[in-house]
């Protein structure tokens, strides 16, 4: 992650608030959204604070649909933008975002997850893991997907997301939790301005004589050409790969290896530190960036004596990548809480104990 700077005081923030608050000091000239619990403070917060401070435009759009269709329009005339929103209404999201992957525009996306399917609960969730990291929308692409794990993260992965966004002309989103978005912390914020902004040539901003004209859109009606459209973006994620961020926590001799990312990274670090008191030799990987996954890292830290336990607020998705990642060298289980519940450090520990029981390991020491 590039350098940020940022205030010399701390402030006490709820995540919302501190993610809306970082926006405006990144420079972020278009905000247009819909209020959806539980991230609506990130529109009320831009409300009441950007007229008195910048020129910026935040709009409360008439739905999700019309509030990404005007990210596509703002981000095309070289703004900018962005948009928050949580699942249900990032579901009504998932066409225009397919739009903009294709036609290479860059914005931030913020997904403050809730539990579903459906219109399900308003407590936390991590189940919009497929749909960030996949590809929601139709046809082969991908986003930048940055998972915060703390108040001062979602004010930092602001500027992050901005910077790759338009190092790379590519949709990033900040994919957090409820929990994340509503709980209070001490936060430096980023200082104003130390975002600078970057040329966009590309734009559709009045044409010059000295140039041709500029053409944005993701409709290619010759096979050929969306061919060549579809080999170009995937070299772009390839391209992706180095900007891969993860975390480490005491796993070069754990026996048992956590794999969490968000909010639930935190907790599993908390067992850890219970395991550790009763003699288990468990460490923690949190992937940071979900796409790119840092599938490497995981695969480096795979042994047959060693053991994963993926823990997540979901039914199981990214265990999957990890699955792919240790490629049968190691077995990797799960454990996971849906419906907004949020799994505590004591009942990770029990699966760390039950899998340390399993497999003999208070009898054994790996290499």
């Amino acid at each position: 992650m590039f350098h940020i700077e940022h205030d010399s005081t701390p402030k006490l923030m709820k995540g919302n608030e501190a993610l809306a608050e970082s926006a405006i000091r990144a420079g972020m000239q278009g905000y247009f959204g819909y209020p959806i619990t539980p991230q609506s403070e990130i529109l009320e917060y831009l409300t009441e604070q950007v007229p008195k401070r910048s020129k910026s435009v935040v709009l409360q759009a008439e739905s999700e649909v019309a509030s990404i269709n005007m990210i596509y329009g703002a981000a095309g005339a070289g703004a900018r933008v962005m948009t928050s929103s949580s699942s249900p209404g990032i579901s009504l999201m998932q066409e225009g975002i397919s739009y903009i992957a294709c036609a290479e525009l860059p914005c931030l996306l913020v997904n403050v997850q809730r539990g579903g399917p459906g219109l399900g609960t308003i407590q936390p969730s991590q189940g919009d893991y497929f749909q960030a990291t996949k590809g929601g929308g139709h046809g082969d692409y991908h986003i930048v997907v940055l998972a915060p794990s703390s108040v001062q993260e979602m004010a930092d992965f602001v500027f992050e997301g901005f910077r790759l966004a338009e190092a790379y002309r590519i949709p990033s989103m900040i994919l957090a939790d409820g929990a994340l978005g509503q709980m209070m912390e001490k936060v430096y914020l980023p200082k104003e301005g130390s975002l600078p902004y970057s040329e966009h040539p590309w734009a559709t901003t009045g044409k010059p004589a000295s140039r041709e004209r500029n053409f944005i859109t993701s409709l290619h009606m010759e096979p050929e050409k969306m061919e060549e459209v579809n080999l170009h973006l995937q070299d772009k994620y390839r391209q992706l790969k180095k900007e891969e961020r993860f975390e480490l926590s005491a796993v070069n001799d754990a026996d048992i290896i956590l794999v969490a990312f968000g909010l639930t990274a935190r907790i599993c670090n908390k067992a850890r530190e219970l395991a550790a008191e009763k003699g288990l030799k468990v460490g923690v990987i949190r992937p940071v960036t979900l796409y790119p996954f840092p599938y490497d890292i995981i695969a480096s830290h795979a042994a047959p004596n060693r053991i994963f336990l993926t823990v997540e607020m979901n039914a199981g998705q990214m265990v999957e990548d990890v699955r792919l990642a240790v490629n049968g060298r190691s077995p990797v289980y799960f454990k996971g809480r849906t419906g907004g519940m949020i799994p505590n450090p004591e009942e990770i520990l029990l699966e760390i104990e039950a899998l340390a029981e399993k497999h003999s390991l208070h009898n054994q020491t790996v290499r």
